[in-house]
């Protein structure tokens, strides 16, 4: 395989939530603007403490051959009220805080991290995978749409200084792998 391509994703280890989540907050800072309030700041803290979030949910991660953290995901399995006092839907995986290294972006570890989330959810029997995200990542939006994700407004969240979370939400189909999705490239 290709250095370059080449990376696994596995649950993070208790050694590797230190590096995980500094990935995962370095690859948020591109989306705060100076006039936003300090609420960023406090969500960059929350991105970066895995070690706080592992006792109640799935923290996946990209390393490269030599051990190096290019990506991370966290994932909500269960109905534990999440850090935006939502609950999480019967039958559904809530995937959040997915950040890839800014200097690792373009090697499919996204995509990556996505699917491995999507077979982790259809692998428990889940009916889909919900996710918000911001008007900022147009990445990740053209992301989750190859993928299969549609919007989902009935499920936005909106915060009181009018700032918006778009929700996405992706039906699983028993038998069908994330590879053999619609939008799928090989």
């Amino acid at each position: 395989m290709d250095p370059v391509l080449a990376f696994s994703i596995r649950p993070a280890r208790p050694e590797e939530y230190e590096a995980a989540g500094r990935v995962v907050a370095d690859s948020y800072r591109e989306f705060v603007r100076p006039t936003d309030t300090a609420d960023w700041d406090d969500y960059l803290v929350q991105l970066a403490d895995v070690a706080g979030r592992v006792d109640r949910t799935v923290v996946l991660v990209a390393v490269d051959p030599g051990g190096q953290i290019l990506g991370s995901v966290t994932i909500e399995e269960e109905d534990v009220i999440g850090d935006d006092d939502s609950s999480l839907e019967p039958g559904a995986s809530h995937i959040r805080m997915l950040g890839v290294d800014p200097s690792a972006r373009g090697r499919g570890i996204g995509r990556a991290l996505m699917d491995a989330s999507i077979e982790r959810a259809r692998e428990r029997g889940k009916r889909f995978v919900t996710l918000r995200t911001t008007d900022r990542m147009t990445a990740a939006h053209r992301l989750y749409a190859s993928m299969g994700f549609e919007l989902d407004p009935d499920h936005d969240l909106v915060f009181d200084d009018g700032f918006r979370l778009i929700a996405y939400r992706l039906a699983l189909r028993a038998g069908i792998s994330s590879t053999e999705r619609p939008g799928r490239r090989p």
